[in-house]
């Protein structure tokens, strides 16, 4: 893996000294990971594909063109399972992922600032779907931060066909980004704020990677109700053991205020539905409908309120 052309960006752009720190880290990245070595099989048996042509503007972000070993094309993919954000569709195969984040995507798209000639930050991209659906907007540099492993593969698999300039992704977890960077014109934090301990933190350390006047897209479990009501799960929250603070809308938006940020608003709410997401034949594993009380679908298995999700808009201040 090289992330050469990711990393010399940051140093020809004023961030050096990060990028020297990345630099050191990098030879240690990924290959620690006990399944690397059979992912990495799966990536570079990925077969050519004839006349390539990109396209980020449907919800399959797409690698068309014609491939003359369908089933090798196939088998490599299904080497990278499972694929849980998505969808893509890599010449003639279609990868269904658990998750629709084109429906997310939809939600969140209307209400953003202007993309074009924008440095972004997607804070725990995955496999870095919405990084790609990014690039239909013309931004100047998209970086993606995520530190699994099989998601990095996944979105060099895609990468390797499509070599597009400004959009890269790097395995390294929110803490490896300088607090106060000061550099990203938009930063995306979407299904990250209820993996923190320390939910404050994590929006200050948005705020930190953001220039003056810069503009945060929030995403992340809401409960329904007012201000100050917070559901802090006692174990697992949809069987999910890492889940820790799930704010109200309102509550969430005092949060964001407490941290500085201005023009705060919330641009969408709504619950999560099993056509969003579930298994499917590229992710076979449980997903939200054996998340949900079999007796009442409002409610999770623990018996907590089934999850809602929020969009919020929120913006540094200029000064």
């Amino acid at each position: 893996m090289n992330w050469g052309r990711s990393i010399d960006y940051l140093s020809q752009h004023g961030l050096e000294p990060w990028a020297s720190l990345l630099r050191a880290q990098s030879p240690r990245w990924l290959v620690g990971h006990g399944d690397f070595a059979r992912w990495s099989a799966a990536l570079e048996s990925l077969p050519e594909i004839d006349d390539i042509q990109p396209y980020f503007d449907r919800p399959a972000v797409s690698v068309a063109g014609s491939c003359r070993d369908e089933d090798r094309l196939r088998q490599a993919l299904k080497g990278l399972m499972p694929w849980r954000k998505g969808p893509y569709q890599v010449a003639q195969v279609y990868i269904d992922c658990e998750w629709r984040s084109d429906y997310k995507w939809d939600r969140v798209l209307p209400h953003l600032a202007s993309l074009r000639g924008r440095r972004i930050l997607d804070v725990g991209c995955g496999n870095g779907y919405h990084c790609w659906r990014m690039l239909a907007h013309f931004p100047e540099f998209v970086l993606g931060i995520e530190p699994s492993v099989l998601f990095n593969l996944q979105f060099q698999a895609i990468q390797g066909y499509l070599q597009q300039d400004n959009i890269h992704l790097l395995p390294i977890g929110v803490e490896a980004v300088p607090d106060d960077l000061g550099w990203f014109d938009t930063v995306f934090s979407m299904g990250v704020l209820y993996h923190r301990r320390s939910p404050l933190d994590h929006l200050y350390q948005l705020q930190g990677f953001l220039v003056a006047g810069g503009e945060l897209c929030l995403e992340t479990l809401v409960i329904e109700g007012g201000a100050g009501q917070v559901l802090l799960p006692r174990d697992r929250y949809a069987r999910m053991r890492n889940v820790w603070f799930i704010p109200s809308s309102a509550e969430l938006v005092a949060w964001l205020a407490r941290c500085g940020f201005v023009n705060i608003r919330v641009v969408d709410e709504s619950r999560t539905s099993i056509e969003e997401q579930r298994a499917t034949e590229w992710m076979q594993f449980e997903s939200l409908a054996q998340c949900l009380s079999p007796d009442d679908a409002a409610l999770t298995v623990e018996g907590l309120p089934a999850p809602r999700r929020a969009v919020v808009l929120a913006e540094k201040p200029a000064g």
